[in-house]
């Protein structure tokens, strides 16, 4: 089969097509025709870096998949040759072994960390969920337990897990905020739920709590952007009230978060592909959220260009240059 590998991590690093073997169904796992992936943050971080999770190289990257089930290993009694199905399963290594990614005709996948896909959107389309939903859902229903008429302040809301969780929260009855750069993401933003509106670039985080909540804070802020933004994400929140993040590698002072008694959750979805713990609840939310699309609550956001896999160093330039709004997804035609 083709899979698109790279031979080393770094700066110059780059996709190359090579033949390979198809893998074999086992234990446990599925082999899925692969008909989409779509690129997160950490498939170009591993592709630019070494993080000590990089697949072995020659390694096969990208997380998200959709695609057809074409084989069904023992012990696997929830899905079927023939199944569509998308899920977040591999692309990456940790103490539970090295996962294969999605960019290859066919891809072995762990049962629990996929789920039948939307019924009504593309294969694309479906590529184009997985890992930020599952952030999103895990931030603010897992870690935060947001309420229904709670206010909350999604930072990046144009974003990969940001538009979807936008959508999320208002699907659950809470009140959503979100800072954007541009009236054209503004405009992007109001289409998926968002009632209050911030341009983090012209208002402060004083100004706009003053403004949005009477100076009292909103009650749970999920943070997309991290490293400084987290110091106004503990600003805007109020007491007693609820903080997400989702990207790490920064110091912080956390004595704002201490004064007014903060609880910080730090979500990393990867942890049940590392561990191999934990697993099946990616599967619960993919299947939960996949009856929301079908419902027509929530929508995924993709960047209008389209990549095939044999395009994928263009796709990643694009990314590297953040002049997208949405996902960028890539098919395997």
């Amino acid at each position: 089969m083709k899979a698109y590998r790279v031979h080393e991590y770094g700066d110059a690093a780059k996709f190359i097509e090579d033949e390979v073997n198809k893998p074999s169904a086992k234990q446990g796992h599925v082999v899925v025709k692969v008909k989409a992936s779509s690129l997160n943050p950490i498939d170009h971080k591993l592709l630019k870096s070494d993080l000590g999770i990089n697949p072995a190289l020659p390694g096969i990257l990208h997380m998200d998949v959709a695609g057809v089930i074409t084989e069904v290993g023992e012990g696997v009694t929830a899905f079927k040759t023939g199944d569509e199905i998308y899920g977040c399963a591999g692309g990456l290594q940790g103490e539970a072994g090295n996962i294969e990614g999605a960019l290859a005709d066919f891809m072995l996948a762990d049962s629990n960390l996929i789920a039948l896909k939307p019924k009504s959107l593309s294969f694309s389309e479906s590529a184009a969920l997985p890992l930020v939903t599952i952030t999103a859902w895990e931030g603010l229903f897992d870690r935060a337990h947001i309420k229904k008429e709670d206010h909350v302040l999604i930072h990046g809301g144009t974003g990969g897990v940001g538009h979807i969780a936008i959508q999320l929260a208002r699907q659950h009855g809470a009140r959503v905020a979100t800072t954007v750069s541009s009236e054209d993401k503004a405009k992007v933003a109001r289409g998926l739920g968002a009632e209050d509106i911030i341009f983090y670039r012209d208002e402060k985080v004083e100004d706009y709590t003053q403004r949005l909540t009477k100076g009292k804070g909103f009650d749970a802020v999920f943070d997309t952007i991290g490293a400084d933004n987290l110091d106004k994400s503990l600003e805007a929140a109020k007491v007693s009230g609820q903080v997400i993040g989702i990207i790490g590698g920064n110091k912080h002072d956390l004595t704002p978060m201490h004064m007014k008694g903060l609880s910080l959750h730090l979500v990393f979805m990867l942890l049940p592909m590392l561990t191999g713990k934990g697993r099946a609840h990616h599967g619960f939310v993919l299947n939960n959220v996949a009856k929301w699309i079908d419902g027509g609550s929530v929508k995924p956001l993709i960047h209008e260009e389209k990549f095939g896999f044999d395009q994928a160093n263009e796709a990643h330039a694009l990314f590297a240059t953040n002049q997208h709004i949405g996902k960028i997804v890539l098919e395997n035609n």
